[in-house]
C-alpha cells in the first residue's frame, strides 16, 4: 500500500476557447464552436508537465484517477500506473464528471486532489469536498481567478512533494468565478463560490484576482498612462491591446469607443482594425507588419501573459519580439503587486522574461519591475 494518495482531475476541454477569443469552455455549445475554430486542447499537455516533476520524486505515491484523458492517459504518459476509480464515456466529459471525482476521492480518503482546469473546474471540485481535502490547480482554463492555482504547471508537481513531505503550510484560498456568458458581452462578474485548502507558498500560487477600481485616482492614472502611451505611436504600426481597463484606457483616448473590454483588439493609426480578435487573425495581420503588444497585469497576481489573454500566444509574442511589449499599470497596481508573472505555455519564453521589466506607471512615469 503507498504512503501517499494523490487525486488527479483533468479537464481535457479547459482552455480550449483562449486562443480562438471564446473566453471560457462551458457549455457544450461553445465547446463545439471552439473545434470549429480550430481550437485545440491544452490541459492534457500541462497536466503531463506537472506530473512529470512528480514523478521524478522518491515519493511513495498512488495515483487516483478517471479513465481516459480525464487523468489516466496522462498519468501514464509520465511513468505512473494510476488506479482508474472511474470509467468515462471518452471524448463526452462533463462538469458531473469532475462533481463524481470528488465524491470518489473522498471515499478514498485521498491526501491532496491535483487538477488541471480552470475556475469552473475549482467551483465543481469545491462543492463536493469543501474543506475536507486539500486542493491543488494546474493553470489550464480561462479563467483562473481563483487562488488555488500554482504559477506555471512545472511548479504544481514540486508543490505537491513539498506538501506531502510536510514541508507547507495550507490555506485557505478563494474559489472564485466568472459568469462567462457575462463576460462574452463584455461584462465581468466575478463570485465567491467559497473557501477550499490549498498548499501555500506566497511565491508560487497567485492570489484571487482583485477587483478591478474604475474610479477617483485610479482612473485618473489610467488616463495619464494612455496620454503617454498615444503620444509615443507610430504611424502604420500595428497595436495589440490586451484585455483590462488600463489598456482600454489607451483605446478611449484614441478616441476609439467600440472596444471590447475583456477581449483583445488590434489597433493601427488610431483606428480599430478589429475587436475581439483570435490567435489566428493577430498572427494574419503582424506577417508583414511591424508591431506593439500592450498588456497590463492582472491585479494582486501580477500575470503579463497567461491568464485572459491566451490569445497573445507564443507564436505572437516571438513573431512581435519580447522588446516590443508595452507594460501600463498604475501605482495602485504595482502597491499590490509585488512582482510580474508569466505563465505564456512555453517554458523557453517564459525564461526570456525573467528579470526586470519596464512598466509605464503614468504620464512620462516608468520603473523597472521584477518579473518572476
Amino acid at each position: 500500500m503507498s504512503e501517499y494518495k494523490v487525486g488527479l482531475v483533468v479537464n481535457p476541454i479547459a482552455g480550449m476557447g483562449g486562443k480562438v477569443g471564446l473566453k471560457g469552455t462551458d457549455g457544450p455549445r461553445i465547446v463545439e464552436k471552439a473545434r470549429e475554430l480550430g481550437a485545440e486542447p491544452v490541459a492534457p499537455e500541462r497536466a503531463v508537465k506537472a506530473l512529470g516533476r512528480l514523478r521524478d520524486t522518491d515519493l511513495d505515491l498512488e495515483i487516483l484517477t478517471f479513465s481516459d484523458e480525464m487523468g489516466e492517459d496522462e498519468a501514464k504518459e509520465v511513468g505512473f500506473d494510476p488506479r482508474v476509480v472511474q470509467e468515462i464515456d471518452s471524448g463526452e466529459t462533463t462538469p458531473e464528471d469532475t462533481k463524481e471525482a470528488a465524491a470518489k476521492f473522498l471515499e478514498e480518503e485521498v491526501d491532496i486532489i491535483l487538477f488541471a482546469g480552470g475556475d469552473g473546474t475549482a467551483r465543481d471540485l469545491l462543492e463536493l469536498v469543501d474543506m475536507d481535502v486539500p486542493l491543488l490547480g494546474i493553470p489550464t482554463g480561462v479563467k483562473m481567478h481563483s487562488a488555488a492555482f500554482v504559477n506555471t504547471p512545472e511548479i504544481a508537481g514540486r508543490l505537491v512533494e513539498r506538501y506531502l513531505r510536510g514541508n507547507l503550510p495550507l490555506r485557505e484560498a478563494e474559489i472564485m468565478d466568472v459568469d462567462e456568458e457575462a463576460f462574452r458581452e463584455n461584462e465581468l462578474e466575478t463570485d465567491l463560490k467559497g473557501f477550499g485548502q490549498t498548499p501555500y507558498d506566497p511565491r508560487l500560487v497567485q492570489a484571487a484576482k482583485s477587483p478591478t477600481v474604475t474610479s477617483g485616482s485610479e482612473k485618473e492614472d489610467q488616463k495619464a498612462i494612455a496620454r503617454w502611451v498615444v503620444e509615443q505611436v507610430e504611424e502604420d504600426r500595428l497595436y495589440i491591446l490586451a484585455p483590462g481597463t488600463t489598456t482600454r484606457a489607451v483605446e478611449e483616448e484614441m478616441g476609439i469607443s467600440e472596444f471590447t473590454l475583456l477581449g483583445v483588439d488590434l489597433v493601427r493609426n488610431g483606428e480599430l482594425l478589429a475587436k475581439d480578435v483570435t490567435e489566428r487573425r493577430i498572427l494574419d495581420e503582424i506577417e508583414d507588419d511591424s508591431a506593439t503588444i500592450i498588456v497590463s497585469p492582472i491585479g494582486k497576481q501580477g500575470f503579463i501573459l497567461g491568464r485572459g489573454n491566451q490569445q497573445v500566444s507564443p507564436k505572437v509574442v516571438r513573431k512581435v519580439g519580447i522588446d516590443n511589449i508595452m507594460i501600463l499599470a498604475t501605482p495602485g497596481k504595482i502597491a499590490e503587486t509585488s512582482m510580474l508573472k508569466v505563465d505564456t505555455g512555453d517554458p523557453d519564453l517564459d525564461e526570456e522574461f525573467q528579470g526586470y521589466a519596464r512598466v509605464i506607471m503614468g504620464y512620462k512615469i516608468t520603473r523597472p519591475v521584477p518579473v518572476a
